[in-house]
């Protein structure tokens, strides 16, 4: 058997393009896209499962963007195609080059991403980073085990749950307990295909409704 490889690096501050988004390293000048975009009716209540809350001033954005970056993490914006808003954020987390081991966390999905494609090609972009341009064996997905929404989107997006790791945290004055889910390199293949075949523009109709479900199992 051949010895596993670690990783080729971590991820560089690079952009990553695709047809529905366009993933770029966070930085202070999105910090007012990012402020909007939380602010929207119903956008503060998509932090309730973040250790953060809702960023309610540019300064504090501007504050909160720069000590994210002074961090282990890389945050990236997700930026809309179509007019070029900034819609989300999500980063690099537990990154171990030497284990080729990476999650992806940090994810604030907007309201504008709901029920569209940005949020499927945003994970897919940096699935495919992590195995086919670092060369990663395990990409990582963790939340909290009461927020069914990222359960469900953890299965439907290919990851396998691991299980669960009881009192793990204390998020915002509740114990946390953690689910652990991963789609590893030996998986990723057939993975890839699918997220190419339901992102390809044949998959979607005229109001850019898709015509077919993404199945990863």
């Amino acid at each position: 058997m051949t010895a596993p490889s670690p990783a080729q690096s971590a991820p560089e501050r690079i952009v990553l393009e695709g047809r529905f988004v366009r993933l770029e390293p966070l930085e202070p000048r999105h910090a007012k896209g990012l402020l909007a975009v939380s602010s929207l009716p119903g956008g503060p209540e998509r932090y309730r499962w973040l250790f953060s809350q809702a960023p309610t001033s540019l300064a504090e954005t501007e504050e909160r963007i720069a000590a994210q970056n002074e961090g282990p993490d890389r945050y990236v914006a997700i930026i809309d195609q179509r007019d070029g808003s900034l819609v989300g954020q999500q980063a690099w987390m537990r990154i171990f080059p030497e284990h080729a081991s990476i999650e992806i966390g940090g994810v604030y999905w907007g309201l504008p991403m709901a029920r569209t494609p940005l949020a499927t090609e945003a994970l897919f972009l940096f699935a495919r980073h992590a195995f086919d341009d670092l060369g990663y064996r395990r990409f990582e997905w963790k939340c909290n085990n009461r927020n069914e929404p990222s359960k469900s989107a953890a299965k439907r997006f290919g990851f396998q749950y691991e299980g669960l790791f009881r009192q793990d945290r204390i998020t915002k004055g509740e114990s946390r307990d953690t689910a652990w889910f991963s789609m590893i390199d030996s998986e990723w293949p057939a993975l890839r295909a699918e997220y190419q075949r339901w992102l390809s523009p044949d998959n979607f109709d005229a109001d850019g409704q898709q015509k077919s479900r993404l199945t990863t199992r």
